[in-house]
């Protein structure tokens, strides 16, 4: 228990060792989640909007998952070297899969009520996608892009053992900096995983229109308690029933 208290003097005596890594720390996982983003969210959408290939998103989020980002370091050893560009890929690879594997889902699962809709209107493949699809599968994208944050946080402690540098310097390095420093550093990791999942949530929040976020607002039963409306209707959802118009009836 006096380990976990000496953490705290640590930070205080070693702030700027600990201000410096975590920057590097910070910076190794945006550029990593940001290079993801862009290669998971387009193919997600593309894939998603044409309703196939799923068995591609499926399969490759499988094979990311399934790679330990040790063994994607070891793999790229030879040719990327130790340094920088080696734990950006390996921490891309494990961030992908998540972020490609909810883009899908999330844009293939919206109501089909609403693009059906919105194609009698007269609406372009393009303006349904950005206009309809989009803003209903924006909670699910964030889910898989917060997802994927806290996965690169955790892990780019492994960039101190392949010289990446960041907190995994202090972590890998008991002898130099004592369990009083590797516990330190992990309090600071715990402290930015949470901040990632925050800040990402009120960026969900900013970006998905409010009529979304009044779906997911939490509602009062009959019993009093309060209870959330996560996901829109499904496909398989009736609507509201209606009189049945008259044989012969023009409406």
């Amino acid at each position: 228990m006096d380990d976990f208290r000496k953490a705290f003097p640590f930070i205080r005596d070693h702030w700027g060792l600990i201000r410096h890594d975590t920057a590097v720390h910070l910076e190794l996982s945006l550029y990593s989640i940001l290079i993801a983003i862009a290669i998971g969210v387009p193919l997600g959408i593309y894939l998603g909007h044409l309703h196939r290939w799923s068995f591609l998103a499926i399969n490759v989020s499988n094979i990311g998952r399934a790679l330990p980002s040790v063994a994607v370091l070891a793999i790229l050893l030879p040719w990327v070297g130790i340094g920088y560009a080696d734990v950006i890929i390996a921490l891309v690879v494990l961030a992908f899969p998540p972020i490609l594997t909810n883009t899908y889902v999330a844009v293939d699962q919206v109501d089909v009520d609403s693009v059906d809709a919105a194609n009698g209107m007269g609406l372009r493949p393009v303006q349904v996608l950005t206009r309809v699809e989009l803003p209903q599968a924006l909670p699910l994208i964030f889910a898989g892009i917060r997802t994927s944050s806290v996965f690169v946080v955790a892990t780019a402690t492994l960039a101190g053992i392949f010289g990446g540098g960041g907190l995994g310097d202090i972590i890998n390095n008991r002898e130099s900096y004592g369990l009083d420093g590797v516990i330190a550093a992990s309090y600071v990791i715990i402290i930015l995983a949470f901040a990632a999942q925050i800040l990402l949530l009120g960026l969900e929040r900013l970006v998905t229109p409010r009529g979304l976020r009044e779906l997911r607002r939490p509602s009062r039963g009959r019993n009093g308690r309060s209870w959330r409306r996560w996901v829109l209707p499904s496909r398989s959802t009736p609507g509201p029933a209606g009189p049945e118009p008259e044989i012969g009836s023009t409406t």
